[in-house]
C-alpha cells in the first residue's frame, strides 16, 4: 500500500518538514493543528475556547480533504499549555461530535507549543 499525502488550503500550511495529513491503510493521521485561521492569515488569540474551535475547524478541513469526517475519529491527542483550561477545552471539543461515542484521547500539559499557542490537537480517523 502506498501512503497518500493530504493537503488542503483550508488548513494552515506546514511550518516544518511534515504534511497536514497522511492517509494510509484505511486511516488518516493528521499533524498537530494549532489555532491558525487561514482566511484571516493569523493566529486566534482571543481565548482558549476560540482557539480550540479554530483547531477543530482545521482538523475538520484536513479530514474532509481526505474524504472522511470528524465522526470517524478514533484517537485524539490534545496538548495544552495550561491544564487549568481542561474544562473549557472539553466543552468545545465535545461540541464537535454528534453523539457520545467519543474517540480515545489523551490530554497533556506541555511547556511550550509552536508559535507559543495554548493548544494543539492531532487525530487519527478511519478513512
Amino acid at each position: 500500500m502506498k501512503k497518500e499525502i493530504i493537503y488542503t488550503a483550508k488548513a494552515p500550511e506546514a511550518i516544518g518538514p511534515y504534511s497536514q495529513g497522511v492517509k494510509y491503510n484505511g486511516f488518516v493521521y493528521t499533524s498537530g493543528q494549532i489555532p491558525f485561521n487561514v482566511e484571516a492569515g493569523a493566529l486566534v488569540t482571543t481565548g482558549i475556547k476560540d482557539e480550540v474551535h479554530q483547531v477543530m475547524k482545521n482538523v475538520k478541513a484536513i479530514l474532509e480533504a481526505a474524504g472522511t469526517s470528524i465522526d470517524n475519529i478514533v484517537k485524539t491527542t490534545i496538548f495544552v499549555k495550561d491544564l487549568n483550561d481542561f474544562n473549557e477545552v472539553n466543552e468545545v471539543y465535545a461540541s464537535y461530535f454528534t453523539d457520545t461515542n467519543y474517540p480515545a484521547r489523551e490530554c497533556v500539559e506541555v511547556a511550550r507549543l509552536p508559535r507559543d499557542v495554548n493548544v494543539e490537537i492531532s487525530v487519527i480517523a478511519i478513512a
